[in-house]
């Protein structure tokens, strides 16, 4: 036993003869509680001033020199598609299926443009909007020549926007890390680039990872 705790022992006298002893302190008369000694405060500074054990400084010293294990970077992942000569992807979370071609009604009262009209998916009437309309990376068609170049058709529900867009190619699912998305060049003017969160590398390719809020909001709008 070492002096310290030698010490410690000897001066706990609240086990023995203070409230949690046989009650026979005198200086329970003035201070009622053994907290409020001297004596008991004295004590608990003595052990906190103690020297640590030897296995304390051991054990401290490995936990510093030991390697650290960062976390993973978070990894995302967006659905690479293209519209026109576009590259572009959203995150994977909004879309809910692709669909086979099938036809686009059109709307009374709606001229073209955003609105294609209305189209049958799992005998649900969806709204069917030009994403590349909205992104001014294609000009507008004539629907009867849209419906025989479109080749896919993305079912998207965000926000509680359940809408369908027709795309030219869809390109599957790519993870990526944050990190990996980079500013688009100042020098690039496009209207998409404001709904740009940054842009990919995808195989030799620039793809342009779009903000799904943004996107799907400027839809909501153009909608009402």
């Amino acid at each position: 036993m070492n002096p310290v705790e030698s010490s410690a022992r000897v001066e706990a006298c609240w086990n023995e003869i203070g409230v949690h002893g046989n009650g026979t302190c005198p200086q329970l008369a003035e201070f009622i509680r053994c907290q409020n000694c001297p004596v008991y405060a004295s004590a608990g500074a003595r052990l906190l001033d103690r020297p640590p054990p030897p296995e304390y400084r051991r054990e401290q010293r490995e936990h510093i020199a030991r390697r650290k294990q960062l976390p993973a970077p978070r990894r995302h992942s967006g659905v690479i598609f293209r519209i026109a000569g576009e590259w572009l992807a959203l995150p994977t979370e909004a879309f809910q299926e692709v669909a086979e071609p099938r036809p686009i009604h059109s709307l009374p009262h709606r001229h073209r443009g955003l609105v294609l009209g209305l189209v049958n998916v799992r005998g649900e009437l969806l709204v069917c909007v030009s994403l590349g309309h909205l992104l001014n990376v294609s000009s507008p068609q004539p629907l009867e020549e849209l419906r025989l170049r479109q080749q896919h058709l993305l079912v998207c529900d965000w926000a509680r926007s359940r809408l369908v867009f027709p795309v030219d190619e869809v390109c599957g699912i790519h993870r990526f890390e944050v990190q990996q998305l980079q500013e688009p060049p100042a020098t690039v003017i496009k209207s998409h680039q404001s709904f740009t969160r940054g842009l990919l590398h995808w195989q030799g390719r620039t793809v342009g990872f779009l903000d799904a809020n943004l996107v799907f909001s400027a839809l909501d709008r153009g909608l009402a």
